[in-house]
């Protein structure tokens, strides 16, 4: 599907209108805006604790389109489509290996793109009952290798808690992908596995901020 990889007008409009938003209530504040690569794409992974936490993600980034993956469900009704297409999102079905989503994301990385995603795949907190348990999925290193891009570890924290407490971002540094010598699908699991680590540090840091 075609998604804009840049800012359009009305992803433009959505920012400015929500900037208020972002400085009260949520008391957005970003920290390693530095470690973010400077011109071409790259994949950011996040953890995941809330529903509204895309757009703190992607909102320091501007004016760079943050693109993420969303349920294919989303996308059947046209006017959600229309929006979701124009704020940069594609749909994944989830539970499923797509490859037409994964093409997606690569090829928007590929081209200059910010791809982001949640590697847990679901929010950690959301009841005693869930049907998808949070666990993390290789995805965003799987594309970052296949697209040849850096990979960013960021944590988000305060979004399960709006209004109570400050909402904060903060972005590591890109990840060193491993050696050559390393096929493909275990250079996925260790790229994971230490994206993972990163992101616990970077919500240490936050939760002791």
């Amino acid at each position: 599907m075609d998604v804009p990889s840049t800012p359009t007008r009305f992803y433009s409009g959505i920012v400015a209108a929500s900037r208020p938003f972002m400085r009260w209530p949520l008391r957005l504040s970003a920290r390693g805006l530095e470690n973010l690569p400077d011109g071409g794409g790259f994949v950011i992974a996040s953890n995941h604790v809330s529903n509204v936490d895309p757009w703190p993600v992607a909102f320091p980034l501007y004016p760079r389109v943050v693109h993420f993956m969303g349920k294919a469900e989303l996308f059947e009704n046209p006017a959600m489509r229309w929006f979701l297409t124009h704020v940069g999102a594609f749909p994944v079905r989830r539970g499923e290996r797509d490859a037409e989503s994964f093409k997606t994301a690569v090829g928007l990385a590929r081209e200059g793109g910010v791809v982001a995603m949640f590697p847990e795949g679901t929010r950690r907190t959301k009841g005693l009952r869930k049907k998808h348990v949070a666990r993390p999925h290789p995805g965003a290193a799987r594309i970052a290798l296949a697209a040849d891009v850096p990979l960013v570890p960021a944590a988000i924290a305060g979004t399960e808690r709006l209004g109570r407490e400050p909402v904060r971002v903060a972005y590591g540094s890109p990840l060193e992908p491993p050696g050559d010598e390393v096929r493909r699908r275990e250079a996925g699991r260790i790229l994971t596995e230490r994206l993972m680590e990163e992101i616990a540090r970077l919500e240490s840091e936050l939760a002791h901020a």
